[in-house]
C-alpha cells in the first residue's frame, strides 16, 4: 500500500536508493492490521500460484524483495526451498529477522530493488508487493531482477488498480500524481509483463482498526471524508490489485 514515488531518497536508516513508505515506516503496528485484513480469501495468492510452473512456489527459491516486516516470508517458507527478504529498513529488517528466526531456510538481508546482495542467477520466483515497482522510474530494479532470476523464473508484482474498487477511488483521489492506471499498463506492457487483475478485499475485526487503516493510506483530509462518508458498521472494503508478472 505505499504511495510513494519513484526516484524518492533514502533516509540516514536506509541504504541510498530507498524509496520510502510513511504507512509501514512510521505507523508498523497499524500496517501490521492491514496485513492480516487483506485479502482474507487468499486471491492475491492464487493468482500468483496461477502463473508459476505447477502453480505453486513449492520447491523454488524466492525473493520478497522490500519484504518489510517479513509479514509474507513464513507463507513462502512452508513449501519454497528456500526464502531471501531484502528490505533496506533496520528497523522493518529486524522484525523480519525475529519472525523468521526459527525457519532455518530463510534469511533477511539489507538492500534496495536496485543492489540486492545475492549471486547472479540465484532465484526462481522474485515477489515485490507494494514495494519499489509502481512503474515507471522502477527500470534499474527490473534490471536487478533480470539479474537474479534463472533462465523460467518468475518476478511478480502487486500493486494497486485505482481504476476500480471502492480502495481504488479513495487512492486516486489521495494521490492524483500519481501515475494513472493507463500510463502504469502502458510501461508493464512497454517491459514484457502482464497482468492478472484481482478484486479482493479488507475484512477488519473492528471500526476502530479499519479506521486506523485507512487514516495510514491515505492524505488526512482525504481519509477524513472517506471515513465520514463510510457508512458506520462497515469493515469491509472491496479492493482491486493488479497481479503484474513476466517470465525470464
Amino acid at each position: 500500500m505505499s504511495t510513494t514515488s519513484a526516484g524518492s531518497p533514502g533516509s540516514p536508516e536506509t541504504p541510498e536508493g530507498t524509496r520510502p513508505s510513511p504507512n509501514i515506516w512510521h505507523h508498523t503496528e497499524t500496517y501490521e492490521v492491514e496485513n492480516r485484513a487483506f485479502d482474507p480469501d487468499g486471491l492475491v495468492e492464487a493468482a500468483i500460484a496461477s502463473v508459476l510452473a505447477g502453480g505453486s512456489w513449492a520447491g523454488l527459491d524466492v525473493l520478497d524483495l522490500g519484504c518489510g516486516t517479513g509479514f509474507h516470508l513464513p507463507r513462502f517458507a512452508t513449501t519454497a526451498a528456500s526464502v531471501v527478504g531484502v528490505e533496506p529498513h533496520a528497523d522493518l529488517r529486524a522484525i523480519a529477522a525475529r519472525r523468521t528466526r526459527r525457519l532455518p531456510h530463510v534469511r533477511v538481508l539489507e538492500g534496495t530493488a536496485q543492489s540486492v546482495p545475492l549471486p547472479d542467477a540465484s532465484v526462481d520466483l522474485v515477489h515485490s508487493r507494494w514495494a519499489y515497482f509502481f512503474g515507471p522510474g522502477s527500470e534499474p530494479g527490473l534490471a536487478e531482477v533480470a539479474r537474479l532470476l534463472r533462465p523460467g523464473g518468475v518476478h511478480v508484482v502487486v500493486d494497486n488498480d485505482a481504476s476500480r474498487s471502492t480502495f481504488g477511488s479513495w487512492f486516486a483521489r489521495g494521490f492524483p500524481e500519481v501515475a494513472t492506471p493507463a500510463a502504469k499498463q502502458a510501461f508493464w506492457e512497454s517491459v514484457g509483463y502482464q497482468r492478472v487483475p484481482v478484486l479482493t478485499r479488507w475484512s477488519f475485526g473492528s471500526r476502530e482498526d479499519l479506521e486506523a487503516v485507512v487514516s495510514i493510506e491515505l492524505p488526512a483530509p482525504v481519509a477524513g471524508e472517506v471515513l465520514a462518508d463510510l457508512p458506520a458498521g462497515t469493515l469491509e472494503v472491496d479492493y482491486a490489485v493488479d497481479v503484474l508478472w513476466r517470465r525470464t
